[in-house]
């Protein structure tokens, strides 16, 4: 069974920074894309940003400038690092990972638990 664990989450001032990880687990997959996804209470899961295989990124404008994706393929890991967090960023985060299941021939999404980052003074 595939899986995200995802960690990192926790209390930051405003205008600081953190870091989240989200590792995959499982069966053989080809992963087809990443993304990070967050959701304040009251409030429907937005996009933040997302990163291809093929080296494809893309920010939201609410985030764009103030965070970088990357992964770390060898350890089936991708990352969110973020910068000059404000209040307005306090979310719950969710990773996902769209892959192809050579099983079953087709692709499929996994989620993460969802990591809360809380940005107050």
């Amino acid at each position: 069974q595939v899986q995200l664990v995802e960690s990192g989450g926790g209390l930051v001032q405003p205008g600081g920074s953190l870091r989240l990880s989200c590792t995959a687990s499982g069966s053989i997959f080809r992963i087809n894309a990443r993304g990070w996804y967050r959701q304040a209470p009251g409030k429907q899961r937005e996009l933040v940003s997302t990163i291809t295989e093929r080296g494809s990124i893309n920010y939201a404008e609410p985030v764009k400038g103030r965070l970088t994706i990357f992964s770390d393929d060898p350890n089936n890991t991708v990352y969110l690092q973020m910068y000059s967090l404000k209040p307005e960023d306090t979310a719950v985060y969710y990773c996902n990972m769209n892959y192809y299941d050579y099983r079953r021939s087709q692709s499929r999404a996994v989620w993460g638990q969802g990591a809360l980052v809380t940005v107050s003074s």
